[in-house]
């Protein structure tokens, strides 16, 4: 098809003596001719085209010579691309059928400005004309490195206050302010414990049963609480003020059945039923390290004076210490048994106390195992002679002495030195344990010590005369564990099987 389309006011060019007279043209009818020639460059060529081309009469099609406007000076770019003459043979070589139009779109067609062509001062009559403004509605690109760098986590619309894990580039600062209510008792001296009597706020956001509750041991960071749950997860939470959800952790394909922090507060070590033990950054929510014990993971211990190194047990005959730094398994402790339960350092981390569920006929051999830790070999065996097992394990803090938890419905207690007897004129009852893997915990004085029960209350003991002091109707279903604020006085976090957690001052 020609580019290049003329519309004559006569029906032929070469009609005998009518084409003769039409070529004295008056002056009206040669300045319409002219714009209608104007018009036809435009609407029928591609912008910018200036070679010398065959014009093709509308009413029959046949051509004429035409000599359009020289091409404009000072094109430059994309329009000189376009005004050069090397598109002229391929434009002169292209045929087309005749173009016919009514004379109203004939006298009415737009005139349209060339890109190339200087501005000039009809211009302002051509709606038409190209614009250079963005489409309102329209989003400008924004680079891949800008858009990471100012992206932030999706929010769950049912927890609003939680941070999802997946986008870790910025967070909120969980880990760079003091709480205002721990302030006025970080410059003071820790004062007596008391037992809680009232509900303080109730966190709900758990969709399994919540294993643990933890405060942070770092006195200034001690109003964050940590939460392992079996729905696969374990959180964060503003436990002194606000009560919300910091940062929820999913990098578990199982049941999270442990968790605790570390000393410094700033890593979370957990242990889970898909065979992991997972340190993770509790500002970032990046791993740090990631293990496979190859068993399912029960519980976790970090060493007291070398926080890089943990134990895992589990669903295994063995104990594993994993150091951190080097991902690598460097002492195995082998005790022929089925399961372990609950680990315990003492003192100094020189041995530790493991747990598991051998018991046997007459009595419960192997039941707790005292441990070496630097040579691995079994430093007693023979600690507990009851036919019960023990589901957890809490040292006190200040004295050489430990409880183990019993499936006996009390608590009973041991020396933390050689040859760990047990004392047998002291020991707590009142709650029940009914098979539960409820906790128990001490207070930062050491003078109460607190339990959970399978009937969903929390129960608190006088523990130098091994007295009930108070019973805390905390839950409707089995209250797991109970723990005791490192710095608030009177301040307990409780958790239940049914996902719920509650803070009692």
């Amino acid at each position: 098809m020609s580019s290049l389309v003329a519309y004559e006011d006569s029906d032929s060019s070469d009609q005998g003596e009518e084409g003769a007279s039409a070529s004295v043209e008056t002056a009206p009818r040669k300045q319409n001719r002219e714009a209608v020639t104007r018009t036809s460059e435009v609407t029928s060529s591609p912008a910018g085209f200036a070679p010398d081309q065959h014009l093709v009469n509308i009413t029959d099609g046949s051509s004429s010579s035409f000599h359009p406007h020289p091409q404009p000076q000072g094109c430059s770019g994309w329009g000189r691309k376009y005004c050069s003459g090397g598109a002229e043979n391929k434009l002169s070589r292209d045929t087309a059928a005749p173009l016919r139009l009514p004379a109203t779109q004939r006298e009415t067609a737009p005139v349209q400005a060339l890109p190339c062509m200087p501005r000039s001062s009809s211009d302002e009559f051509h709606p038409t004309k190209r614009q250079l403004a963005v489409p309102s509605g329209v989003r400008p690109y924004v680079p891949k490195r800008q858009r990471l760098a100012t992206s932030v986590e999706a929010v769950d619309p049912k927890y609003p206050t939680e941070q999802v894990p997946g986008n870790q580039t910025r967070e909120s600062q969980i880990l760079s302010e003091v709480s205002a209510r721990l302030k006025p008792y970080l410059a003071q001296k820790p004062s007596a414990a008391g037992v809680p009597r009232r509900l303080l706020m109730s966190l709900g956001g758990h969709q399994g049963a919540v294993n643990t509750v933890k405060w942070c041991p770092s006195p200034h960071l001690s109003h964050l609480l940590l939460s392992a749950s079996m729905d696969k997860t374990f959180k964060v939470w503003d436990g002194a003020e606000s009560g919300r959800c910091l940062r929820v952790y999913t990098c578990h394909s199982g049941a999270v059945r442990d968790a605790c922090w570390t000393p410094c507060g700033r890593h979370l070590l957990t242990g889970s039923f898909d065979n992991t033990a997972v340190i993770t950054d509790v500002e970032t929510g990046q791993q740090a390290a990631k293990l496979d014990n190859h068993f399912k993971v029960m519980c976790v211990a970090l060493h007291p004076s070398n926080p890089e190194v943990f134990l895992c047990g589990g669903y295994s005959s063995a104990v594993k210490a994993w150091d951190s730094r080097s991902c690598k398994v460097v002492k195995m402790y082998k005790a022929g048994i089925q399961q372990t339960l609950d680990i315990l350092f003492l003192r100094g981390g020189v041995d530790f106390i493991t747990s598991s569920d051998c018991v046997s006929r007459d009595s419960a051999d192997r039941t707790l195992i005292a441990w070496d830790y630097q040579t691995t070999a079994k430093v007693s065996n023979q600690i507990y002679h009851e036919r019960y097992t023990c589901p957890s394990l809490a040292l006190h803090p200040l004295e050489e002495s430990f409880v183990a938890q019993t499936n006996g419905n009390y608590m009973a207690v041991f020396s933390s030195q050689q040859p760990y007897k047990m004392n047998k004129r002291r020991r707590f009852e009142g709650h029940k344990v009914e098979g539960y893997a409820i906790r128990c915990d001490f207070s930062l004085d050491g003078t109460i010590l607190a339990s959970g029960s399978s009937t969903g209350s929390a129960h608190f003991y006088d523990y130098h005369h091994a007295r009930a002091l108070h019973t805390l109707l905390a839950h409707s279903q089995p209250c797991l564990c109970v723990s005791q604020h490192p710095v608030l006085p009177t301040t307990v976090a409780t958790c239940d099987w049914a996902g719920e957690i509650k803070i009692w001052h």
